[in-house]
């Protein structure tokens, strides 16, 4: 068997048992655009001009091939459908879930919309999204994938793919440095002990990585790579182990004050895979973290430069296997019906699996993730690579209790940036962490 086809089965096989939030994602991107795509045919047709003809809000965030191959595949549709346009509304990552909680409070929100898997349980709380079990065809996906869309049996959010969670390095200046190279299965000594290696032949301007003293998805590897489990327990209480807390943070003052990290406003600057901020892409720092899915687009803008490597582990492995985002619907869009029969095409169809790639990770299909495997580019295979050495051991992925949002994405970036910039301690970064929980437990 086709050694990248065993490598993406055993990925997908794997998915269901760690529960497979990056990244988002951790996902940023680059760009933000609003636009239409239409037929020739519909290009003079208004919205409501005749029952047989809808046009389709749909936003998403992401890099700029997904976009690409986002559009590609909203053009395929209306090729097949003239009756269905699209107004594409797409972005990079920051400020995305502001503008669409924005819409959905004035009920204005897109008809279809990409969510993060640690959204979803807030928003079904609220009965801000539609369920779509009976509207989409849902058993040709990967299980493991369904139940962090569900809400008391109900399905709503769709799955569009699966990533694994490591780093990002710059390869060719680490090779320029003559300094040690990350080896898959590395450890969180190895890093702070290249961080100390690499300290006197960086250039000025240079730095290690960026400083993550107070960013959660870093500081989440690191607690589950110290056996300390998640940040927060499935039944919502305040887990972060005090003891590791100072240790990662203090380990970052000491980079801050060694120069290893960007001080606090270059810090700051960075934008994920925007190519005129993206510190790695500027040649600022070397590491970064990253999901496997993005690795081909840090590569289309310094060619052959970058490399990944698994997260670093400890008594326990740091990264992890997890659902990349899903498309929802909304349940005032006037076009439900149509909306579902394209997210089905999206995901089910074998056209829209050749389109769009592994744009959002590997395909939730899992006979069209297959059917890729022969056709990925050198690029796709490293990400490939990665989800294969995150497998077998990686950790146990959860978007964690309802009603947390605002603790990962608002108290801990507070924290984050006032230990970047000085303003507080570890010690007192700790109490705080502490003490917003109590909002939410």
């Amino acid at each position: 068997m086709n050694k990248w086809k065993r490598l993406q089965i055993l990925a997908l096989l794997m998915v269901f048992s760690l529960l497979a939030a990056a990244c988002g994602g951790g996902n940023g991107g680059t760009g933000t655009n609003t636009g239409s795509t239409n037929s020739s045919k519909n290009n003079t047709q208004a919205e409501g001009g005749s029952a047989d003809n809808v046009k389709l809000r749909i936003m998403w965030w992401g890099s700029q091939p997904r976009h690409e191959a986002t559009l590609k595949a909203l053009e395929a549709y209306t090729a097949k459908n003239p009756h269905v346009t699209f107004e594409p509304e797409y972005s990079g990552m920051d400020g995305y879930l502001d503008k669409l909680s924005t819409q959905a409070a004035a009920h204005n929100e897109p008809d279809i919309f990409q969510m993060d898997p640690g959204w979803i349980s807030d928003w079904t709380s609220r009965n801000q999204l539609e369920e779509l079990d009976t509207k989409v065809k849902l058993d040709e996906l990967t299980p493991s994938l369904l139940p962090i869309g569900q809400r008391d049996g109900k399905q709503y959010g769709v799955p569009l793919g699966s990533v694994a969670f490591g780093m990002i390095y710059d390869k060719a200046a680490l090779e320029k440095l003559g300094a040690t190279m990350p080896k898959d299965g590395w450890t969180w000594d190895d890093f702070f002990a290249l961080a100390e290696e690499v300290k006197p032949k960086l250039a000025e301007g240079q730095y290690f990585t960026l400083d993550y003293a107070g960013n959660y998805f870093m500081f989440s590897a690191y607690h589950y790579a110290k056996g300390k489990g998640t940040l927060i327990t499935e039944d919502g209480k305040f887990n972060i182990d005090e003891a590791t807390f100072l240790e990662w943070t203090k380990k970052f003052e000491q980079l801050r004050k060694d120069g290893l990290v960007p001080p606090a406003d270059l810090n700051a600057s960075d934008k994920e895979m925007d190519p005129t901020a993206d510190l790695l892409v500027n040649g600022k720092i070397l590491f970064r973290y990253s999901f496997s899915n993005n690795y081909t687009t840090w590569d289309s803008m310094k060619e052959g430069a970058y490399d990944l490597v698994t997260m670093p582990r400890a008594e326990e492995a740091g990264g992890w296997l997890k659902p990349s985002m899903y498309f929802s619907l909304s349940p005032n869009s006037k076009h439900k019906e149509e909306a579902a029969k394209f997210i089905d095409w999206f995901i089910n169809d074998p056209e829209a699996g050749a389109i769009l790639g592994t744009a959002r990770g590997v395909p939730a299909n899992a006979k069209i993730a297959e059917s890729l495997i022969p056709n990925l580019p050198e690029g796709e295979k490293v990400g490939m690579k990665l989800i294969d050495a995150t497998t077998p051991d990686g950790q146990i992925f959860t978007t964690g209790p309802e009603g947390w949002v605002n603790f990962i994405d608002k108290d801990f970036p507070l924290v984050r940036d006032e230990l970047s910039f000085g303003r507080t301690t570890p010690e007192k970064a700790y109490e705080s962490l502490k003490k917003a929980a109590q909002e939410y437990e």
